[in-house]
């Protein structure tokens, strides 16, 4: 070693910390990479994000070697430093060189190597496993070595030693989603975070409650359900025999007013095209019951309760306004249930669904029990309510408006700064 100048062992000492450096800066960008994002590069043939997904599949295998190589780099740069220091300073450069050592190996091989590879994973990654492969294969016997022993430790301690799930949960994915920023367009975005939240969502969430469904009663005079076939808009219709807890079958609108006009309809014909109807519980969740729809070619379904009873009907349109929003839009964004007041209140029908009105508004009204304006109102009084009372719910002022026989008719609701 005495016989080497000064300044080769100054060059090979430069070396060794940028050998330091790179090791660094991979083990860092190899950890930091989106996964996600690299597959679907892999997919489209970039051979280096296959390199790296190869890679990524034996984590204790790579960090075995990034980390031999790293400690062999450092420790090789110890004893150059110690070396030089010697030839430069005598003993005392044996007290300068490792103070000297590490304030460089900190800078120039562990922050900012690390701080530029957490900026630019894939720069730093793509062309780091190149090499970081065939140092797995030259290196393989110490790396195999390395990893018996740390493994071994690590089942000592009662630490699993298996491949981590990537999976995302649910919530996860959201994050993701809401995080996009500009790669997605906000309705793409909006669209996704709803598809996440169907399985939350419940069919009588977006029911048409019991007391809105069009339905025909077989025992009304022949006439009054002919006109009422003519003049429905719907093209299905539920049909029952005195009450509605009594639904016989499903009839086809279109059908049955084409018979009607060829004089070729009566009630025996019209209990002959009737289909047996579909029954959903209320608290299937929408993407079972869109599911359960297709599976069944049906259209809608007739929700129940627990006790069997009507609670509403949903159709398959109900359920896709979910994920893809209204198919119609009422300006100003409204519809006939919410009017704008001219003070900045909302009129709203005590029937409103809760979910609907805060979609439509950009409102938090708590919507986990309730699931309407009349529901929410005499949950949170706990009785029917006048008209004229008034009361605040967070950051809403609610004033009953009309009320009708046990139920609240007309609410205005004002959303205070």
């Amino acid at each position: 070693m005495n016989e080497v100048p000064t300044g080769i062992l100054f060059l090979s000492l430069a070396l060794l910390i940028l050998l330091s450096a790179f090791f660094s800066s991979s083990e860092t960008a190899m950890m930091a990479v989106n996964r996600y994002r690299i597959k679907t590069r892999a997919d489209r043939g970039n051979r280096s994000a296959k390199l790296v997904l190869r890679l990524l599949t034996e984590p204790d295998r790579l960090l075995g070697t990034i980390l031999f190589g790293n400690n062999v780099a450092n420790i090789a740069a110890s004893t150059l430093a110690t070396v030089i220091g010697l030839r430069l300073f005598g003993d005392v450069g044996l007290a300068y060189a490792p103070l000297v050592l590490v304030f460089v190996v900190l800078i120039f091989a562990e922050v900012a190597p690390k701080t530029l590879a957490a900026l630019y994973p894939e720069a730093i990654a793509f062309p780091a496993s190149w090499i970081l492969l065939g140092l797995q294969h030259v290196l393989s016997p110490a790396v195999w070595l390395v990893k018996f022993f740390s493994n071994g430790l690590l089942r000592l301690l009662r630490i699993k030693v298996s491949q981590q799930n990537d999976a995302l949960s649910n919530e996860e994915l959201r994050a993701a989603v809401a995080e996009s920023g500009g790669l997605l367009d906000t309705s793409h975005q909006t669209m996704l975070m709803r598809i996440l939240d169907m399985e939350k969502v419940t069919v009588e969430d977006v029911m048409v409650p019991r007391a809105e469904m069009e339905a025909i009663d077989l025992e009304d005079e022949w006439e009054e359900v002919v006109e009422q076939l003519a003049t429905s808009h719907h093209t299905r219709v539920p049909v029952f025999s005195g009450s509605l807890d009594n639904i016989i079958g499903i009839a086809h609108i279109r059908k049955m007013f084409y018979l009607s006009q060829m004089g070729e309809f009566n009630k025996q014909t019209m209990l002959g095209m009737i289909r047996e109807p579909y029954f959903i519980p209320e608290n299937t969740s929408i993407t079972h019951a869109l599911t359960n729809l297709q599976d069944r070619r049906r259209r809608f379904g007739i929700v129940v309760d627990e006790y069997g009873d009507i609670k509403g009907l949903v159709t398959l349109e109900l359920i896709l306004e979910e994920v893809v929003g209204e198919f119609t839009s009422i300006a100003p964004a409204l519809d006939d249930d919410i009017d704008l007041e001219p003070d900045g209140s909302y009129l709203v029908r005590g029937s409103t669904n809760l979910r609907d009105l805060n979609r439509k508004l950009n409102w938090s009204l708590p919507s986990g029990n309730a699931k309407t304006i009349n529901g929410l109102i005499t949950e949170q009084l706990e009785a029917i309510p006048e008209a004229a009372t008034c009361f605040k719910l967070d950051n809403y002022v609610i004033e009953i408006v009309q009320t009708r026989d046990t139920s609240v008719r007309v609410a205005r609701i004002t959303k205070l700064s």
